[in-house]
This record gives structure tokens, C-alpha cells and sequence, in this order.
């Protein structure tokens, strides 16, 4: 089992800023959005995490999941106030997602969106799931407060020796492979 690391992430996301500039980046990924368009994960995260959750974000699209980012693919939004309007937007991306993975990180804490985009989607779909975010890739994750009612994702091999995403309750023997846990009713 191995937690996805900050600097892991970081270098991820430069080696994709090298190929092609951030803001190439951004235009590419609005370009790609429909507002009719459906996700398989709701990647909800602090701004201030941008190059990590950038390198997150391709880890999850390499193990062939449609990843949803606010400031990637509504980067009209304000994220700097709270409002009606951009609730209402960001209601309408959570209900065409599958699921709700909610990146947790020192930056976490002190967001204004991520709990309410969390409570939403639980009350909504309840496909909810912890990303932490650690310092080094064999570190324990226990959630903090209301975290810890959520399982958390990390990455290891499978008998048959591939990489997969699991799903974890914090217990041995107790996870399973990502996508059958969305697949799951």
C-alpha cells in the first residue's frame, strides 16, 4: 500500500508543465469541457495544492478515470467568494460526477469549498473518498474528525501484479479495487 506523496505529485504535474505550459494546459482542458459532460471523479481540493493536484489528476486519469478540477475545466469561477451562482455550478459538475474524492492536505483545512462540496456529494451520491496527501508514500492515514468516516484511496499492486487504485476502511483486508467500488450501486 502506498499513499500518493506531495513531491510525487509536484514532479508529476512538472513533467506535464514541461511538455506544455500551464496556461496551454488550462486552455486545452476548458476547450475539452461540456457542461453535459460526466466525470468518473470530482477531485475536490485547496488551490493552494494546484501542482500536486495537477499531478494527481493525471495519476487518476492514467489509471483511466475522467477526472473533474474546478480551475481547470470552469476557470471562469470565482473561488475567491462564495456564492450563489458558483454553488450552483459546482452542484451541477458534483451530480455529473460518479464520484467525490476529496484531496486531503495541510492547504485542506483551511478551504472555504472543500467541506461544503463534501457534504453535498455525500447527500447526493455517497461515493465519497479521502486522498491523502503524505510526506512519504508508506505513512498511516488516519482522518481527522469527520475525515475518518470516509474510506481512503491509495495505490498497490493486485495479485496479478498491476498497479490499481484501492479503496481502503483503515482495516487489513478490508479494500477494494477502485473501480469496482464505482461500478458498485
Amino acid at each position: 500500500m502506498a499513499l500518493f506523496t506531495a513531491s510525487e505529485l509536484r514532479a508529476r504535474a512538472s513533467s506535464k508543465v514541461l511538455a506544455k505550459s500551464a496556461n496551454r494546459i488550462l486552455v486545452e482542458a476548458a476547450k475539452s469541457f461540456g457542461t453535459a459532460r460526466a466525470y468518473d471523479i470530482f477531485l475536490s481540493h485547496s488551490y493552494a495544492d494546484a501542482a500536486v493536484i495537477l499531478g494527481l489528476k493525471t495519476k487518476l486519469e492514467d489509471f483511466g478515470f475522467s477526472v473533474y478540477v474546478d480551475w481547470l475545466e470552469d476557470s471562469e469561477l470565482d473561488r475567491s467568494s462564495v456564492s450563489p451562482a458558483t454553488a450552483a455550478i459546482l452542484r451541477e459538475r458534483m451530480r455529473a460526477c460518479r464520484s467525490f474524492l476529496y484531496a486531503s492536505s495541510p492547504n485542506a483545512i483551511s478551504s472555504k469549498w472543500m467541506p461544503w462540496e463534501l457534504g453535498f456529494f455525500d447527500g447526493h451520491n455517497g461515493k465519497v473518498a479521502i486522498v491523502p496527501i503524505v510526506d512519504t508514500p508508506r505513512a498511516s492515514f488516519v482522518g481527522q474528525e469527520y475525515l475518518g468516516l470516509y474510506p481512503y484511496v491509495d495505490e498497490d499492486k493486485a495479485t496479478d501484479g498491476r498497479l490499481y487504485l484501492w479503496i481502503n476502511r483503515g482495516k487489513p483486508g478490508d479494500s477494494r479495487q477502485f473501480g469496482t467500488w464505482l461500478a458498485a450501486a
